[in-house]
């Protein structure tokens, strides 16, 4: 989570935050101790003492407070300060502002205030107003303040270009090179990659159109080995066709049954070929519809087996059934599956010796039921086991060719098989023949069977 595209962003955000809260408060808070040092240096500091000397002298002067009030007014001028007197009693009989003259002092009075003393007896108390500062004064503070807030939010700005410039550096670059890989690819460049190392959503991102660009070339590049492979295919029986017609036309060749024969087989070729293509088209577009139902799967492989067996016995092959009895039904398409075994016996009886064996058995699993098809043929290199489930795929291609494949059969078997929730694979060893496996799933427990 933590190095998650979303978490780096409110991350960044609180630390910016914080950050900017932090300074502007540093700031504010020594200016304003500064200033209130200062202020209560100047205003509450040794400032009364002089008042109070002042005062004295002249209450010893005057026997007592009378003729104070100019003393008080001059005293508050300047100071600039309210300047209030009141005597042992709490009657003010001085006052800079005159406004509280002759009153008594009262509880809620500010409580603050300077014992006069004459000897040990105390004949009076000064008061001085400490909020009320000079307007200049008053002015300054607060232009300093702002220019503090001011200092504190540029600090604030510079920390958050610097975090957004760190952090552009790590997401947009990576959305830059993402931008640059899929306009190469708009221009056909099928090779154009990005290299983002990131686990976060960016790098997945990455990794995800990384393997988008893998898949497009790969169906790429089939889409262009299956047009060279259909066009050769294709050619072969045409430029037959083309040849007997020319040889009759000029007339090296008569028209007679034999030519008809050999024509019509062409036809035939070309037949097979475009049916195929279609069938396998359909099969990788989904749009092959199968009918199935539940039923035994030892009727459709002794049909399957039994269809093979003119071919077989051609070429001198005995074909063993190897059938596990009391086999569970499966759901399948009957004549999708007979065709599915058909192609593997008959891809068996192309490529094995005359007369040796071609075993076709079926076992039951607990994932459904397992037909293999073994031949003793030269066997499939390793290197080619992952490819003959290819379309157009030929591990001998001469000799398939020879005997009319086009290497379409197993490219078909295994859209069929995936078409019915199996999966098919070979097995082989070069010389020792090679195993052919179809396993196609059992009926869910929670279908009931009729």
């Amino acid at each position: 989570m933590w190095r998650s595209l979303r978490f780096r962003i409110i991350l960044a955000m609180v630390v910016v935050s914080t950050l900017g809260i932090a300074i502007t408060a540093l700031l504010a808070s020594r200016t304003t101790a500064n200033l209130f040092e200062e202020f209560a240096g100047r205003h509450v500091g040794p400032r009364e003492a002089p008042m109070i000397r002042i005062l004295v002298d002249h209450f010893r002067a005057n026997q007592g407070w009378t003729k104070v009030q100019p003393l008080v007014e001059n005293l508050g001028q300047t100071t600039n300060d309210r300047v209030i007197l009141a005597n042992a009693d709490g009657q003010i009989v001085g006052d800079s502002d005159t406004s509280l003259l002759g009153k008594v002092m009262v509880d809620d009075f500010p409580p603050s205030f300077f014992a006069i003393m004459v000897g040990k007896v105390m004949v009076g108390k000064l008061y001085i107003d400490p909020f009320k500062l000079r307007e200049v004064e008053n002015d300054a503070f607060i232009g300093q303040i702002n220019r503090t807030v001011l200092i504190g939010a540029g600090g604030v700005i510079l920390v958050a270009l610097a975090v957004t410039s760190l952090i552009s550096r790590t997401m947009i670059r990576p959305v830059e090179q993402l931008t640059t890989a899929v306009q190469r690819m708009e221009k056909g460049d099928m090779a154009a990659r990005v290299n983002i190392r990131s686990t976060s959503e960016v790098g997945r991102l990455a990794r995800a159109f990384n393997q988008m660009a893998e898949s497009l070339a790969h169906l790429e590049q089939l889409r262009r080995n299956m047009v060279s492979d259909v066009a050769h295919e294709l050619r072969t029986p045409l430029t037959n066709i083309r040849g007997y017609l020319e040889a009759v036309r000029d007339g090296l060749m008569q028209a007679d049954t034999k030519l008809v024969d050999n024509l019509y087989d062409e036809a035939m070729l070309l037949n097979r070929l475009v049916d195929d293509l279609q069938e396998l088209s359909l099969a990788e577009a989904g749009h092959l519809n199968l009918e199935r139902q539940v039923q035994e799967i030892e009727p459709l492989v002794h049909t399957a087996v039994e269809l093979s067996r003119p071919q077989a016995n051609e070429r001198k092959l005995e074909l063993i059934e190897d059938i596990q009895p009391g086999l569970s039904p499966i759901s399948v398409d009957d004549h999708r599956i007979i065709q599915v075994l058909r192609n593997l016996i008959n891809n068996a009886i192309d490529y094995s010796p005359v007369g040796e064996q071609i075993k076709v058995s079926a076992r039951g699993e607990d994932a459904g039921i397992h037909i293999s098809v073994a031949d003793a043929g030269p066997g499939i290199a390793p290197e080619q086991l992952s490819m003959v489930f290819e379309r157009f795929y030929r591990a001998d291609s001469s000799r398939a060719r020879s005997s009319g494949g086009a290497g379409l059969g197993l490219a078909i078997v295994r859209q069929l098989v995936e078409l019915h929730g199996g999966r098919v694979w070979a097995e082989s060893e070069p010389g020792r023949g090679a195993v052919f496996h179809v396993q196609l799933p059992a009926i869910p427990s929670s279908i009931t069977l009729p």
